[in-house]
């Protein structure tokens, strides 16, 4: 075997297998949510496969129902001002999520659901009239992000705090904010998936590199091209992730199947085998 041929294969490859895994036993539309650190390719590998499914898969993605910049700034007033910042639970409406869920869910051959959009650069969400639609019945549809299936805790908003943005939040008012979201209608939203699929990252140190060169693509630089205060404002942002994906990768989730990958994003085993949590 060619040495730089990985033997466990891509990151695409692994979520290929266990969505087909799904497609060829489970109920359609089949609800497969898919979970990662920032940066570690859940989106590209979801593109991949989507493009290959010949209109089979409709994809979404948790980041494209954030609330609108205006009504996280009304958030920032009403429980905290960490909130302004987009990302933790609270900051998404799921609302809107459930209703395009159900648009999918209940479509048929000749149904046009509009897909919920972001625009990170602009840091509010797109009109609607520039969202994508996804025509026809999906045999599967597939919801990624970085905390689908995190479990709450009761405990974190007394806690210690584990980095600066915590210390910001003196009282526990915002982690408070975010697991009783996370105890409530997150965990409703967790209920409606027919599977899990959880991407492990090395840990959480790795995620500032990839989350770094997450920002050069969105921003279309060149590969050094961030300036200090892009990378300083990257470096607190993902602070604001920063307990939660230590909690996802502490194994406080929906049961699912689990791939680890490495620095690379190259898979580092096969999935287990049976898919089915």
């Amino acid at each position: 075997m060619d040495p730089r041929v990985n033997p466990h294969g891509s990151i695409a490859a692994h979520l290929k297998s266990w969505v087909d895994s799904y497609r060829d036993v489970a109920a359609t539309p089949c609800l497969l949510f898919v979970s990662g650190a920032q940066g570690i390719g859940k989106s590209t590998a979801l593109s991949q496969i989507t493009k290959q499914s010949d209109g089979q898969i409709a994809a979404l993605c948790l980041d494209d129902v954030y609330f609108a910049r205006e009504d996280r700034l009304k958030l920032a007033d009403i429980v905290h001002p960490l909130f302004k910042t987009r990302g933790p639970p609270g900051t998404h409406d799921l609302g809107l999520l459930d209703e395009a869920l159900d648009m999918l869910l209940s479509a048929s051959s000749s149904s046009s659901t509009p897909i919920p959009a972001f625009d990170k650069t602009r840091d509010d969400r797109f009109p609607r009239e520039a969202w994508r639609i996804f025509t026809g019945q999906p045999a599967i549809i597939i919801v990624e992000g970085w905390m689908m299936g995190v479990l709450p805790d009761p405990n974190a908003p007394t806690a210690e705090p584990i980095n600066q943005i915590e210390v910001e939040d003196s009282h526990g008012i915002w982690r408070r904010y975010q697991e009783e979201k996370l105890a409530d209608e997150y965990a409703k939203l967790w209920d409606r998936a027919d599977g899990f699929l959880h991407l492990d990252a090395p840990g959480f140190e790795t995620v500032l590199e990839w989350r770094l060169e997450q920002e050069r693509t969105n921003l279309g630089s060149a590969s050094n091209a961030l300036s200090r205060e892009r990378v300083e404002w990257v470096s607190r942002f993902i602070l604001h992730y920063e307990r939660l994906t230590r909690r996802m990768l502490a194994g406080h989730r929906r049961a699912g199947v689990s791939l680890k990958v490495d620095q690379s994003r190259t898979p580092l085993s096969d999935l287990a085998s049976p898919y089915f949590p």
